[in-house]
């Protein structure tokens, strides 16, 4: 029998709506505006945005089913102006019908997904260590990769994805323990860093098991690897005069995203042409000079958002137009 989540519009705080509302309205107040949001999540961006321009359609992409369905049934009402795609977020370019007007990616773990502690994201009860973003998939679970990677591939996979000091003690310690008894919950797992990672750190930096279960669940969803592909394909998806708005949790994605706006908004002119010849004028413009940040209000609503960061770019002009 399904388990019962409840109502999506009950659970989920869309994080700096306000703001991302702004920042996409001259791209949406247009008639027909097609609205892509790439990780759709329990759809309260997406409620928003229709709800305010009413002349625009949204589509919905997810790699999760259950987040699917639970945004379904909150977007109902809107009849064919919504329409929801089992995807990933490297998949964007291939399920739109053509250019978007604006687009939305939320990166990271949802609502959703730490909440239900049967999906193993959650290091504060004990649970399958699952972490798949879609269920469907046969990729690794966490379990799988605490069980099967080596030492030096765990070390390499807490210290890069999870930026933890104790990377290599933590490997150590992992697999030291898989030796006697298979990793298959979380509770296990908790308890063990908090034998193996120093009082005086914990006390310090937070929850022990925090950096290991976002390494993990970077390596079990590929994220930022994705994410990389993702940005270049949504720069691609652009109509003339969209524009794209990126939410990032933790400095990781926020760099990639950084780095590929840097990219897609500088002059291609070679050092030293005394005049910028018009094919060599960059075809994006940033709107967001730097990261905006969540207001005070905000972050007493929802502690949730306080390492968020949107950064938010438009397409200029034509890819390879000289006009």
């Amino acid at each position: 029998m399904e388990m019962s989540r409840g109502l999506a519009a009950d659970r989920h705080v869309p994080v700096m709506l306000t703001e991302i509302l702004d920042a996409l309205a001259p791209s949406l107040a247009r008639s027909g505006a097609l609205y892509v949001d790439a990780t759709l999540g329990m759809g309260g961006h997406t409620e928003a945005v229709l709800e305010r321009f009413g002349k625009a359609r949204a589509i919905g992409i997810d790699r999760d089913t259950e987040a699917l369905r639970l945004a379904g049934e909150r977007l109902a009402h809107f009849g064919d102006r919504f329409e929801g795609v089992h995807a990933v977020n490297t998949e964007v370019a291939d399920v739109l019908p053509r250019p978007a007007d604006a687009m939305l990616f939320d990166l990271g773990v949802s609502s959703l997904q730490l909440d239900e502690l049967d999906r193993g994201f959650s290091y504060r009860a004990d649970a399958p260590l699952d972490m798949r973003m879609d269920q469907t998939s046969d990729g690794p679970t966490a379990a799988d990769v605490l069980n099967t990677a080596s030492q030096d591939e765990l070390e390499r996979i807490l210290k890069t994805y999870g930026e933890e000091r104790f990377a290599r003690k933590i490997a150590h310690a992992v697999v030291k323990e898989r030796e006697k008894q298979p990793w298959t919950t979380s509770g296990r797992l908790v308890e063990m860093l908090r034998s193996v990672i120093p009082l005086a750190s914990q006390r310090q930096s937070g929850h022990p098991a925090k950096r290991t279960f976002q390494a993990l669940r970077i390596e079990v969803n590929d994220e930022l690897r994705g994410w990389e592909q993702a940005v270049t394909s949504a720069l691609d998806s652009l109509a003339v005069g969209g524009r794209l708005a990126v939410l990032s949790f933790h400095s990781l994605e926020d760099r990639i995203t950084k780095r590929a706006f840097a990219t897609a908004s500088a002059s291609t002119a070679p050092p030293g042409l005394p005049v910028e010849l018009p094919e060599h004028r960059p075809e994006f413009a940033l709107v967001t000079r730097g990261a905006a940040v969540p207001s005070e209000d905000e972050l007493e609503r929802n502690p949730r958002s306080a390492s968020v960061r949107l950064r938010v770019i438009e397409r200029t002009r034509a890819k390879g137009s000289q006009s």
